[in-house]
Order: C-alpha cells, then sequence, then structure tokens
C-alpha cells in the first residue's frame, strides 16, 4: 500500500542522510587540515547527525506503518507519534545539554530557529495529525520538511563559527 507523500517522505530521508554525510565530512576536512576538535565540534556534529537521524525515521515511519496494513489514519497518528515525541524530546533538551557538553547557551538566532521554529511545528503536526484533520500526510511531512530546514540553519551557523576558530584553538566561542 503506497501512502500519499510516499515519494516526499523517501526524498527527505535521502536528502537526511546526505545531509549528514556532508556535515560529518566537513569536520573531518577540517581535522584533516590541522585542527584539534573541540568541545563544541564534537557536540555540534553530534546534534547534528542525531537530529538527521530522527529526521530520517520520520521520513521512513509512515511507509513503514503502511506495510503493516493500518487505515491511513492510523499511520500518520502513529508516525506522529512515534517520530513527534523523541524529536520534540530531542529539541526541548537542547539548550541544557549544549550548556552541559560546552559551557554555553546557544546563539539566540540559533535557538529561535533550531528549537522554537522546530518545536512549533512538531507540536502543531502532532494536534492537527491527533485532531484527524483533512490534511494529516500534508502537515506531517511539513513538519519533517521544516525541521530539515532549521538543522540546515543551524548547521551553516555552526559552520561559520567553527571555521572561524584558529587551528589549534579549543573554541568554545559559539
Amino acid at each position: 500500500m503506497e501512502i500519499k507523500g510516499a515519494t516526499l517522505l523517501y526524498t527527505l530521508a535521502g536528502l537526511s542522510i546526505t545531509f549528514a554525510g556532508f556535515s560529518a565530512l566537513l569536520l573531518a576536512i577540517r581535522q584533516a587540515a590541522g585542527a584539534r576538535l573541540s568541545a563544541l565540534d564534537r557536540y555540534l556534529a553530534k546534534t547534528v547527525l542525531t537530529h538527521l537521524f530522527l529526521l530520517t525515521a520520520g521520513a521512513l515511519m509512515p511507509p513503514l506503518l503502511a506495510l503493516y496494513g493500518a487505515p491511513e489514519a492510523w499511520i500518520w497518528r502513529g508516525a506522529a507519534l512515534l517520530f513527534g515525541l523523541p524529536m520534540l524530546l530531542f529539541l526541548a533538551t537542547y539548550r541544557h545539554r549544549r550548556r552541559k557538553a560546552v559551557g554555553n547557551a546557544p546563539p539566540p538566532a540559533v535557538f529561535a530557529v533550531f528549537v522554537v521554529l522546530g518545536a512549533a511545528a512538531l507540536i502543531a503536526m502532532m494536534i492537527s495529525v491527533w485532531a484527524g484533520f483533512e490534511y494529516s500526510a500534508a502537515t506531517y511531512i511539513t513538519a519533517l520538511t521544516i525541521n530539515f530546514f532549521t538543522i540546515a540553519f543551524a548547521f551553516v551557523i555552526a559552520m561559520d563559527v567553527i571555521m572561524a576558530q584558529p587551528a589549534g584553538a579549543d573554541g568554545e566561542a559559539a
């Protein structure tokens, strides 16, 4: 059974995995150029990779649930719950995890886009899907897409900070 939006979901999964590889490669290149990886570098790499793998799981969840022959409304409800809650928890703990790993809070713009916008999209999606509104597939895929672009934004900001660090620095600035 093919569900609505399956092609877009597969595309998002592919983009997420490609982006994960690209982000890891950039840090490897920095290290190969002689820079030591700082606590910030390691934390940001782990955060980006975790976020992207959660997005990949979220993109693959509806087609996986469809294989079990579940009614479409329950596919989206199940996926919203199985993806939305872990992702929401991941975003909600971002500031605390970053402060613990690096010693300072994220820049306000990163927090606003990555955490606030990402979480708002997830909450709106879960409410919409569980309330049974007409466009469950669209709201689910929109939340995934918004969260993909929030991590892209956060990654670009992080790369500016990381690449500005001197090669031997522990660089805890951002």
